[in-house]
């Protein structure tokens, strides 16, 4: 049992998948969804701090690298003109919307590309920690609900 909870937990701190495929996981494992919650949120959340503080480091640091140097330079720029429309548009909801970008869980959305994100923007880490943990709580909720099959059954009645 305890190597399931592992596996969830392993899977919910690995980027793009996230808790996004560690609680369909654990769902599918048969474990309790409660538990399979707490380890996968605690499991997404783990990386944020190193992701805040050590991403950008290394990306400015890869930028001037004949290897990487252009991969990693297209990412920061990229990060931030993504930001710079983002802190635009959002405004003073620059919370709300780092919040939203972290908890729809679809594709490319989630704690690490948020905290990225934050990071770029240079956002203060307390706020971006609490905007990113609110999101990965509603994108858990979500997959909660997914894996319970709740929107199957309300699209089946409608």
């Amino acid at each position: 049992m305890l190597k399931k909870y592992i596996w969830v937990f392993i899977v919910s701190m690995v980027p793009l998948i996230e808790l996004r495929g560690a609680i369909p996981i654990g769902v599918k494992m048969n474990l309790p969804i409660l538990n399979v919650y707490i380890i996968a949120v605690i499991g997404n959340m783990l990386p944020v701090p190193v992701i805040f503080f050590f991403a950008r480091k290394v990306l400015e640091w890869g930028k001037d690298k004949p290897v990487i140097g252009k991969f990693f330079t297209f990412c920061l720029e990229k990060g931030k003109k993504g930001g710079d429309k983002l802190k635009q548009k959002a405004g003073r909801g620059l919370f709300l919307a780092l919040l939203l970008f972290v908890g729809i869980p679809v594709p490319g959305t989630g704690a690490w590309t948020g905290t990225l994100a934050a990071s770029i923007l240079d956002m203060d880490f307390k706020t971006s920690v609490i905007a990113v943990m609110l999101g990965v709580l509603l994108a858990g909720v979500i997959m909660w609900l997914v894996s319970a099959g709740v929107f199957g059954a309300i699209a089946a009645i409608f």
